[in-house]
């Protein structure tokens, strides 16, 4: 398995499936225009501003879809549209580890990516995106470019919408740049602060 997984071609060079985008203005607008990751120089050298911005663009979403359940909005469907814009699952592999996940610890379905933000094909998942959040930060460690593709590791924090209190997680987010010049994610790979009275 790991040697056809490396040996897979560099999707930035494959042909991007196009969907019908929703009809909903506001959420074309938070994920083409207001979040920033669309329209980026097509080809050419990722820079750390647009692997900044789809990080923005990331949090943004959580936020929305967090919004949409309170006001009884169709959540689902934004959250649907929010994997579709920023993963790559239509193009090939995504590697989603994400935090609040242990029984089925790994993504590799846009179905089963939807399913942790919102519930759905995955018993444990609880709906992260719809705790919800008010606010989501990151704090980059550090970034890395090769060209068509950038790794950025840190700590991101989501502020509790009931609460006002903040979880701090740490992730690794790896992006690539497709044909249209978008950011997509292909590594998100998230867990809690290592507690040291919990080692066994």
């Amino acid at each position: 398995m790991i040697n056809t997984l490396m040996s897979l071609p560099r999707r930035g060079k494959k042909k991007m499936k196009v969907k019908n985008l929703l009809p909903a203005v506001a959420m074309t607008a938070l994920l083409v225009s207001g979040a920033g990751v669309a329209n980026a120089e097509e080809g050419g050298q990722i820079t750390k501003e647009e692997v900044i911005k789809a990080q923005e663009a990331w949090g943004d979403a959580i936020v929305a879809i967090g919004d949409a359940y309170t006001d009884h909005r169709d959540y689902e469907e934004l959250a649907e549209k929010t994997v579709d814009d920023l993963y790559g699952y239509d193009e090939g592999i995504v590697l989603f580890k994400p935090t609040k996940a242990s029984e089925e610890p790994f993504r590799l379905s846009e179905d089963e990516a939807v399913s942790y933000f919102v519930t759905g094909i995955v018993p444990e998942d609880h709906g992260f995106a719809i705790q919800p959040w008010s606010d989501v930060r990151f704090e980059n460690a550090g970034i890395i470019i090769d060209e068509d593709s950038a790794l950025a590791m840190g700590h991101y924090y989501f502020t509790d919408a009931n609460t006002g209190e903040e979880t701090e997680a740490e992730y690794t987010f790896g992006y690539y740049k497709d044909e249209d010049g978008n950011l997509r994610i292909d590594l998100h790979h998230s867990s809690f602060p290592f507690n040291p009275n919990q080692a066994g």
